[in-house]
């Protein structure tokens, strides 16, 4: 009974690179050189590169951490944690890398603070010198 069960089960869902280009909003060729880093593996149908659930969920992670400005290694170390490890280190790892780049992050924000503060007292300055600048600074 169960052999007739598994039978009548659908296969998992494939994706083709346009499926998945259009949902993600990407472009084959980031799909490509994700394949290239060893980031996502693909079937390949002839000439055609079939995308597993597997490869989507993959492909979500991959675009969510280049969205944080996470590298192409550190998102490598959090899949390759999963596929060795499993998902509760590899979200041990992934907690680890977030909090690294949130104070990354931090500190680049400081940076941007003081420079727009320094930028505010430079204007403030050159329009103290040259009050007519002030009208076209708007």
């Amino acid at each position: 009974m169960t052999l007739l069960l598994n039978l009548k089960r659908p296969p998992y869902r494939t994706y083709s690179i346009t499926q998945l280009c259009r949902e993600f909003n990407a472009t084959p060729r980031a799909l490509r050189f994700y394949e290239e880093q060893g980031l996502l593996s693909p079937a390949r149908r002839d000439t055609a590169r079939v995308y597993s659930y597997k490869d989507r969920a993959r492909l979500q992670l991959i675009l969510r951490g280049r969205r944080v400005g996470l590298s192409i290694a550190e998102i490598r170390d959090i899949l390759d944690t999963y596929d060795e490890e499993g998902p509760t280190a590899q979200d041990a790892e992934a907690l680890r890398i977030h909090k690294k780049r949130i104070e990354q992050l931090q500190a680049q924000r400081a940076h941007v603070d003081e420079a727009i503060e320094e930028l505010k007292q430079g204007a403030k300055h050159l329009i103290c010198k040259y009050p007519q600048l002030a009208e076209n600074a708007q």
